[in-house]
């Protein structure tokens, strides 16, 4: 009997017309559908006259669930994978379906399509022939501040997706270390109605966005650090900058000390320290 195959396929992020046609051939003709939330893929399948089998295959999954699921294209039937929007495994689940597939032997096909990561790109002006992509940071802690740092000395464009509540959080934090004058993109609501596209500093943004709070999902863009310019934190140093401003105020401290301590701290100019600090 010949085994089936994995289609990963790729979904729209908002509009609905970014579907491929391919991927609509690949549905018509696979036996199962195993969705991340199959509510929603339903709802894709019924916009484009399609009825599959449905099952439910997502990030909490038991690993037998997953296994039943390639049991059958083993047995020789056709199974397509899709996450809520976009690329499965692009900050998604569906690595570790495919990881399962290729350890069993079953041919995993790609069927391309919509991800947040390059729409933003795409949209954002910046050089992308080489990028740095972070997915969601970390909220906090030590994790989070690495990666903060890895982007402030990056020389590639760097990208990462923040919930909207927290956007103006990660911005502030991004000028921390990247200084407030770095260029940087906000692209939200990519392929929706409200959709944006914003760029300026991180500076501006935090301005911006501090007065129009963002909503939707948020893909955040960073200019790579210029060639021949230090990055604004020492390797290694780990600097929580809301962290230093909210214990200085706790203590008394005036602004004007809080931004020479900033300044100090993250190697920025006393005046950058003092904007950021008031922005």
């Amino acid at each position: 009997m010949t085994r089936g195959k994995l289609y990963v396929v790729s979904t729209p992020i908002g509009h609905l017309g970014d579907f491929s046609f391919r991927g609509l051939e690949v549905l018509r003709q696979v036996a199962v559908v195993a969705a991340e939330d199959t509510r929603r893929t339903r709802r894709l399948l019924g916009h484009y006259e399609v009825s599959r089998e449905l099952v439910s295959i997502h990030a909490h999954s038991r690993p037998e669930q997953v296994e039943r699921l390639l049991d059958r294209v083993d047995a020789g039937e056709d199974v397509a994978y899709m996450t809520d929007a976009g690329t499965p495994g692009v900050s998604d689940p569906g690595a570790s379906v495919a990881a399962r597939a290729h350890a069993r032997g079953i041919p995993v096909v790609p069927v391309p399509g919509p991800a947040a990561v390059t729409a933003a790109l795409a949209a954002a002006g910046f050089p992308a022939d080489r990028f740095l992509f972070l997915g969601f940071l970390p909220r906090k802690g030590t994790a989070r501040a690495a990666l903060l740092d890895r982007v402030a000395g990056e020389t590639w464009t760097s990208v990462c997706y923040e919930a909207p509540g927290r956007t103006v959080a990660l911005l502030r934090d991004l000028a921390a270390r990247c200084g407030p004058e770095r260029s940087a993109a906000v692209a939200r609501e990519l392929t929706k109605i409200y959709e944006e596209v914003r760029r300026g500093t991180l500076r501006e943004l935090i301005q911006y966005y501090q007065e129009h709070a963002p909503r939707g999902e948020v893909t955040v863009v960073v200019g790579a650090r210029q060639a021949g310019a230090p990055a604004t934190v020492a390797a290694g140093e780990q600097v929580d900058a809301l962290g230093l401003v909210q214990a200085m105020r706790a203590g008394g401290s005036t602004p004007g000390a809080i931004a020479k301590e900033l300044s100090r701290r993250l190697g920025i100019s006393r005046h950058d320290a003092y904007r950021l600090l008031t922005g």
